[in-house]
């Protein structure tokens, strides 16, 4: 199978501004994705920036990089136009893997690949686990994803869905067994034609509402397919104490998932 990764990676950030640069166990952050991505059996590894010291960070360990533009609303946009740049062929899968997820699974890259290439009906793949505490489910930055029968996505939302009316009225701390509660992850496949189209769609409302980029696709009628694993990576970084944990699971030897 053959494939790309494009790891989007800016320097803004409200919570942890220059967060691609973090350093963790004497790398930066980025750079420990980039090592992941590898791993998969990407045929290329790209990290889409829109900051010189990202580039030259990435270029010195030895991956390549390559400057974007600063007014991307979404790292889709972000990876769109690094596929238009590269000429890449509308049928080229892409990887799109957040630049603040160091533990990602080279072999989950490769699934969600695999996932798209066999569902010809989905713009984009993407995966999912199962969530098994009402801490996580109700967690807003941990984004669930609600199925169709097929494996497609219905909805993402950062709220607590499908959120059981009965059994929550009684209790919260706690999920009812069976309820079929998905921790979406941050890890996307796209066809590089599909790519090219997602640049010229308008945000959705619900997509700036929720601050979920996927949600533009489904607004205008794309299918996500979704494949669900039980190899889930630790939750990537967004705050100053999600960092010192992953610094924490580095110097414990946790670091560098196989």
């Amino acid at each position: 199978m053959n494939f790309v990764v494009v790891i989007p990676a800016r320097y803004g950030s409200a919570r942890l501004p220059g967060k691609p640069l973090a350093d963790i166990a004497g790398k930066p952050m980025v750079v420990h994705v980039a090592d992941r991505a590898r791993e998969s059996g990407a045929r290329e590894v790209v990290v889409a920036t829109d900051d010189r010291r990202i580039h030259e960070a990435v270029a010195k360990h030895g991956h390549e990089a390559m400057m974007t533009r600063p007014d991307h609303t979404s790292g889709t946009d972000r990876i769109a136009e690094v596929a238009i740049a590269r000429g890449w062929p509308d049928d080229l899968i892409a990887v799109n893997i957040q630049g603040d997820e160091p533990r990602m699974p080279p072999q989950l890259v490769r699934a969600v690949a695999r996932q798209l290439a066999d569902h010809r009906d989905a713009a984009i793949a993407t995966a999912c686990h199962r969530v098994h505490s009402a801490a996580e489910m109700f967690d807003p930055n941990a984004v669930k994803v609600v199925l169709d029968k097929h494996g497609y996505a219905a909805y993402f939302s950062r709220a607590p869905i499908p959120y059981a009316r009965d059994a929550f009225k009684a209790d919260t701390s706690r999920l009812p067994q069976g309820l079929p509660v998905y921790r979406h992850l941050g890890l996307y496949a796209y066809r590089c034609g599909f790519l090219k189209v997602y640049s010229t769609l308008p945000p959705a409302a619900i997509e700036q509402f929720e601050s979920l980029e996927q949600l533009r696709a489904l607004w205008h009628g794309y299918r996500v397919s979704v494949a669900v694993t039980d190899q889930a990576p630790d939750p990537g970084v967004d705050t100053p104490e999600d960092l010192e944990k992953m610094r924490r699971a580095f110097l414990t030897g946790t670091g560098s998932p196989v």
